[in-house]
């Protein structure tokens, strides 16, 4: 039994888990391949294992279920399982995950999963409860980067006019505000087709989406800013989940572990591989740019949507981990 219809409450989605258990779903924006799709087969695998196959599944990439913001909200009112996502639109139900959108907040990959994996990541995901949510694990997209149509970005000045997709994040907006461009929000299954048409001129996302949505046959230029990091957040929903037994639960968030970590070993290959995909398929790379403007234009600009909100004290607990 397949727990998820678009638009509306089903009866079948709010029986118990006990009536539940023989299919469950897992949607995500990303293709099969990608490294969303890598993490859903690592959860559904390991969660059928640990079960003794009283749980399968199966994924729903690519956007099917709508973009990240339909999927969640299909988790709140439980016509939707489980979700891979960005928290790009998580901050507009979890307004304290907002922080880990912050322009060049994390130094590197050591320090952002550290952040996540430890007191931190665990108060964030605990955040969720109150918000008709589960969260069971940090995954990841990576470092993002810009993409675009026009013209080799290598100074803040070189993103002028630009019309630039982003997420439905006011952190993000305001980011790239700062530094000249035209942030234009749409959900993702949107953004191929908008780049196509010439709707925006460019995006912005980590290489692992850049080349899984070969972003490459509408784009001639990619800048490795590494403005932003983005993690993913497995997440189900509390309908599914409180029907569950303890024991059970424990599965759950085992299996969310285990897609983590295939996750970011995907990442990891992804990263080291993907430069030379992108040139191999006509994109024109730059890796080296002198990021203090674009640091210090964009700090400027979304930080104080932050900490005008809720302060500085987890910014300055995220940046004293080692």
């Amino acid at each position: 039994m397949k727990h998820y219809i678009l638009g509306a409450v089903s009866a079948v989605a709010l029986v118990s888990a006990a009536q539940a258990q023989d299919s469950l779903v897992i949607g995500h924006a990303l293709s099969p391949t990608s490294h969303y799709g890598v993490g859903a087969q690592a959860f559904l695998d390991t969660l059928a294992e640990l079960s003794g196959g009283t749980f399968t599944g199966e994924q729903a990439p690519a956007g099917q279920l709508g973009g990240e913001r339909d999927m969640i909200e299909g988790l709140q009112i439980g016509s939707l399982d489980l979700v891979i996502t960005s928290t790009g639109p998580l901050g507009n139900f979890v307004p304290e995950v907002l922080a880990l959108d912050l322009p060049f907040l994390f130094r590197d990959y050591d320090h952002a999963r550290s952040v996540l994996d430890g007191e931190i990541g665990q108060e964030l995901l605990d955040a969720m409860g109150g918000n008709d949510l589960v969260g069971l694990a940090w995954s990841e997209n990576g470092f993002r980067h810009v993409t675009n149509s026009q013209r080799p970005i290598t100074t803040p000045e070189d993103l002028g006019g630009l019309k630039l997709r982003t997420m439905e994040n006011a952190v993000h907006m305001a980011a790239f505000e700062g530094m000249g461009a035209a942030p234009t929000p749409m959900a993702f299954p949107e953004v191929f087709g908008a780049l196509q048409q010439g709707v925006v001129d460019g995006q912005e996302n980590p290489i692992t989406v850049i080349t899984a949505s070969r972003f490459w046959e509408v784009q001639g230029y990619v800048t490795l800013t590494g403005h932003v990091y983005s993690p993913a957040v497995v997440l189900a929903s509390p309908i599914l989940f409180e029907g569950l037994t303890e024991e059970q639960q424990g599965w759950f968030m085992e299996a969310a572990r285990a897609s983590a970590a295939a996750t970011r070993a995907e990442v990891d290959r992804l990263e080291a591989e993907g430069v030379d995909l992108m040139r191999a398929n006509g994109m024109e790379v730059i890796t080296e740019i002198d990021r203090a403007p674009f640091q210090a234009l964009a700090a400027e600009a979304a930080w104080p949507v932050y900490t005008d909100q809720f302060g500085t004290a987890l910014l300055e607990r995220i940046l004293a981990v080692e």
